[in-house]
């Protein structure tokens, strides 16, 4: 009897994790922050040493959802943001000419490779644009990394200003507008009470607190 409810319970199991081997996360990198912004990334990417068509070819790179070619080339080093089952993949600009993007294409190296601008001019974003779009549709998030001091709500964009409020454990935090380093939100914590004041969504130097609540 006990070998048969243990075979069941294998048997449930069993496609209950390879349910769960079919979702992936969304991939968050922002290991090297001195950067302007992030690009859309097209489905093929031709990576140049330089940004030129006549320069060395550093990698030719292309992914459909989950699957990305070649396959030694991981999503976590390639992409700042990427969620398969849209198709998305944000890479992080380091340079930038009129028809070329420099990127980022291994977040855990630094490695970097020039990239020629698609038709779409948008596909370029800085960060605030990036915020702008994504945060006020989806909300922010806190990151991990993110100080304390990070999670206050101030009555202005100075460090010195008044705190009225602090985040704690956010249901959502709605993007109002951003203004240099500092963004003006709308918090409900788990206490249902409305809160608002500027947060530091990045530092002086770039690192970043928060992040847009992408799904």
């Amino acid at each position: 009897m006990k070998k048969f409810f243990l075979t069941i319970i294998i048997m449930l199991l069993i496609p209950f994790q390879g349910l769960c081997a079919d979702v992936i996360p969304q991939n968050v990198s922002l290991e090297y922050t001195n950067t302007f912004g992030l690009y859309q990334a097209t489905d093929k990417l031709t990576l140049y040493e330089q940004p030129s068509e006549k320069s060395h070819i550093i990698h030719s790179i292309s992914f459909n959802g989950e699957k990305i070619f070649p396959p030694e080339i991981k999503a976590d080093d390639l992409f700042v943001v990427f969620i398969p089952s849209k198709n998305l993949g944000l890479l992080a600009v380091s340079d930038e000419t009129e028809d070329w993007v420099q990127v980022i294409y291994n977040n855990n190296t630094g490695a970097k490779g020039w990239l020629k601008k698609d038709e779409d001019p948008y596909r370029f974003m800085t960060w605030v644009m990036f915020y702008n779009m994504y945060g006020r549709k989806y909300g922010l998030k806190i990151l991990k990394q993110a100080p304390d001091s990070a999670k206050d709500l101030h009555t202005s964009t100075d460090d010195k200003s008044q705190v009225v409020g602090t985040i704690n454990m956010p249901q959502k935090i709605n993007l109002n507008v951003i203004r240099g380093n500092w963004a003006l939100v709308s918090v409900y914590d788990i206490d249902r009470v409305p809160k608002t004041g500027y947060i530091r969504w990045r530092s002086d130097n770039g690192v970043k607190y928060y992040f847009p609540d992408m799904k």
